[in-house]
């Protein structure tokens, strides 16, 4: 079993290094081209686009290294002296030549991951890490980044009305762009939301600061938003193009949370229609971010809609927490050993 889990894992790498490489790979140019010919060409390109990705330095030492590989003697004349390479010297410096190269690669990498590595501590402060205590409510939620950061956002507080705002966005892109401008979101999100105005009102001023951080509308951010009133189960919501949660009733009915406009950050001057249902005892509310449904396992099939519905009718009598889990569990036996693509975050909402 380790060694079919190496297997896969090192299948899932060279998939997703092949997809990075392959992007500068323009294919259709050899589409008449004969076979020989065209994997002869299509190699090539994967070689330059790799070499194209280290300093200028580094593709010297890979070429040499290179040449030492591929070439069995070498004679160098300078000044009257001569040097020469036989065989296994020349693949003994090649071999010298590439660990000088990996370890500097390495070091870059260990650098860049703990630059990382503090910038997901910083991330995480700015998310809630336990939901706030609301009578009648029971609230989980989980955020899986597909790097070390994410690009996803939630959110869980109370307004000066006090009612209770809930927020799961997905700002387009992942890792430290995407970070950033997750960061710019929940400052202005909560700088609004301490103001007095509806719900509507409050999507709109984001929007119109979003789009003013949207790069001509290039970063969008899909959200959802919604106001729970505790005492009465009312609950008014935005969807900013984004997933339309599933409300799955006590008695097993599957309710979508579709009203709305486009992602926010694409038109500053929109204005957000609001939908509102009521909540009753039993009723779970699920919020989630694309990644969920579009995981992948190693056949690249996406887990879907079609398997998470099936999941939620059976987590009747359940906690947040457990239906959190379950749900988690489910997308994990899916995809096993398939390396993330795709942030994923759920928010979990229940009814007691």
């Amino acid at each position: 079993m380790a060694v079919q889990q190496l297997w896969t894992q090192f299948r899932t790498d060279a998939r997703d290094s092949y997809q990075l490489y392959s992007q500068e790979v323009n294919h259709a140019a050899h589409a008449g081209e004969s076979r020989s010919k065209r994997w002869w060409r299509i190699a090539s390109g994967l070689f330059w686009a790799m070499m194209m990705k280290l300093t200028p330095g580094r593709r010297v030492l890979l070429l040499i290294a290179l040449v030492l590989l591929l070439l069995p003697g070498i004679d160098i004349s300078k000044g009257g002296q001569e040097f020469k390479f036989d065989t296994g010297d020349s693949e003994f410096f090649a071999g010298i030549v590439l660990i000088v190269l990996l370890a500097l690669e390495l070091s870059d990498r260990v650098a860049m991951k703990r630059d990382l590595e503090i910038a997901r501590e910083i991330q995480s402060w700015l998310m809630p890490s336990t939901a706030p205590s609301v009578p009648g409510v029971d609230i989980a939620f989980a955020s899986r980044p597909a790097n070390t950061v994410a690009g996803d956002y939630y959110d869980v507080f109370f307004r000066p009305n006090g009612r209770l705002l809930m927020v799961v966005a997905d700002v387009a892109g992942k890792s430290v762009p995407a970070a950033l401008l997750t960061a710019t979101l929940q400052a202005s999100l909560r700088t609004l939301a301490a103001l007095p105005g509806s719900l509507a009102e409050l999507v709109s001023q984001v929007n119109r600061y979003s789009c003013e951080q949207s790069v001509h509308g290039r970063r969008f951010t899909t959200a959802f938003l919604a106001e729970l009133e505790p005492a009465t189960g009312a609950l008014t919501y935005v969807n900013a193009g984004h997933n339309w949660p599933v409300l799955r009733r006590a008695s097993g009915a599957i309710e979508r949370l579709e009203a709305g406009g486009l992602p926010l950050g694409i038109d500053a001057s929109l204005t957000y229609p609001f939908g509102a249902t009521a909540l009753a005892s039993g009723d779970l509310l699920l919020i989630f971010t694309d990644g969920l449904v579009e995981a992948e396992d190693n056949q690249a099939r996406e887990y879907g809609e079609q398997r998470l519905l099936p999941v939620l009718k059976v987590l009747q009598n359940t906690t947040a927490a457990e239906a959190l889990t379950g749900i988690m569990s489910s997308v994990d036996a899916f995809v096993g050993l398939t390396r993330q693509h795709d942030d994923i975050t759920c928010l979990v909402l229940r009814i007691t």
